[in-house]
């Protein structure tokens, strides 16, 4: 079963890493996660923020890169996913990761 978070980053630019901690399904090295992101506006929303906000495509380029599943490591969540993302120029961003089911197989090429 698929679980999705979107998280919204203010201001961003150039290359930043990410760290996103979960308190939801548990999450380990073999979880398959997908990340996207895209430019928007975080203040467009009024005096009351509005997560359903229009993302915007025709904002400065957004690439998201290096993305890791990771377990709790010691803290107190059920894991999270650590990832890079590169934005030309600034803006806010909004990123949602999907954590699926852990992989099941592998080869070595």
């Amino acid at each position: 079963m698929a679980f999705s978070h979107r998280q919204f980053y203010q201001n961003q630019s150039g290359r930043v890493a990410h760290n996103l901690n979960f308190n939801g399904p548990p999450v380990t090295r073999r979880t398959v996660v997908l990340v996207t992101a895209a430019p928007c506006d975080v203040d467009s929303g009024g005096p009351v923020f509005d997560p359903n906000i229009r993302l915007n495509v025709h904002g400065p380029d957004v690439r998201v890169s290096n993305i890791v599943p990771h377990g709790p490591e010691g803290g107190p969540t059920t894991g999270g996913v650590e990832f890079v993302l590169t934005v030309d120029s600034p803006t806010d961003i909004a990123v949602t990761i999907t954590l699926l089911d852990p992989w099941e197989n592998f080869s070595i090429q």
